[in-house]
């Protein structure tokens, strides 16, 4: 089945095998972390990486704000991205495609290409690329710091990421569906909103944590969120912003807004007295945020988790886009 792995596997072969100790590494690798934090001399380098697969026609463009949206949400300014490059065939005009994608949205965003490695795997079906993306920061934000009694916040909306992946990968069927042209179109252009580092940089001095939510959309986010914090998050999804395209290409392919690619949205706790203040900061930055739940104390033998619409969810969820894919 394609899709993360459970917690307790991540823990048993993967969370657990860390190879040598290191003094310098802040925060290692942890379930909804987004990314590790090393002790440089008096800064923090923050490091991620980020594999893409599935979204074909803007995979590169997707690639680097993928990768670049960690560093962000950890509170870091991205700097530095190596990338992994596998086609399934030696193919120069796609690697052209790709790599002419990953020089753009790089310069974007003021990021610099360092490195990386490019093959062809025939095993490979479609594309596949590893970006590592690094920055520094001088306040590490982790996934893990949401307090009880902590607002929730939501930037932009629900399924950004996913609904510019259908509106490109799967537009012949959107139109045999009946999906108007126009709004096609305009969901194409939400490929200009998945980089987070706007409002991350804008939460980034009050959060106590910060969460890109990627594969499994707003909800997995908010799942990975509540566990790695140990918190309870209740949430309303009427409270949850959905874009209108975004219900539009939704309903027209059978699938949850909240449960779909979520990159270009950012999760994010701040403490309550805080809350229109970091609103505040985000209108100033020009970003959509809306309080779409609290964080509260897990009660005593309920495992961390969400509450949506009083509906417990408190393991791994699979993306509903999967499934237009096999």
């Amino acid at each position: 089945m394609t899709g993360k792995f459970d917690p307790a596997d991540l823990d048993r072969y993967v969370l657990s095998r860390t190879g040598a100790p290191n003094d310098d590494l802040l925060v290692g690798p942890a379930y909804g972390e987004d990314a590790a934090a090393v002790r440089i001399g008096d800064e923090t380098l923050v490091v991620s990486t980020d594999p893409i697969s599935l979204a074909a026609e803007r995979i590169g463009t997707l690639g680097v704000a993928i990768a670049s949206n960690d560093v962000a949400a950890s509170g870091g300014i991205p700097e530095w991205l190596v990338s992994a490059v596998f086609l399934p065939e030696r193919d120069l005009d796609l690697l052209d495609t790709i790599t002419a994608q990953l020089d753009r949205e790089a310069d974007r965003l003021g990021i610099t290409v360092a490195g990386g490695h490019t093959e062809a795997v025939g095993a490979l079906s479609r594309p596949l690329l590893s970006l590592t993306c690094m920055g520094t920061t001088d306040r590490y934000v982790p996934t893990s710091g949401a307090e009880p009694g902590d607002a929730v916040l939501l930037t932009k909306g629900a399924g950004v990421e996913g609904t510019a992946v259908l509106a490109t990968d799967f537009r012949d069927d959107l139109e045999s569906r009946g999906v108007a042209p126009e709004a096609i179109a305009a969901a194409v252009e939400f490929f200009d909103d998945i980089s987070v580092v706007p409002e991350a940089t804008a939460l980034g001095p009050i959060a106590t944590a910060m969460h890109d939510p990627t594969e499994g959309g707003v909800l997995a986010g908010l799942i990975e969120l509540a566990r790695a914090s140990e918190v309870s998050i209740a949430v309303d999804r009427a409270a949850v912003p959905v874009r209108d395209e975004t219900r539009t290409l939704c309903g027209a392919m059978g699938v949850d807004p909240l449960r779909i690619l979520g990159s270009g949205a950012l999760l994010a706790t701040v403490p309550d007295d805080e809350a229109d203040a970091a609103l505040d900061a985000l209108a100033d930055a020009g970003v959509d945020a809306t309080v779409i739940g609290r964080a509260e104390a897990t009660e005593r033998g309920v495992e961390a988790g969400v509450a949506l619409d009083g509906e417990r969810h408190a393991e791994a969820i699979r993306d509903d886009m999967y499934a237009l894919w096999d």
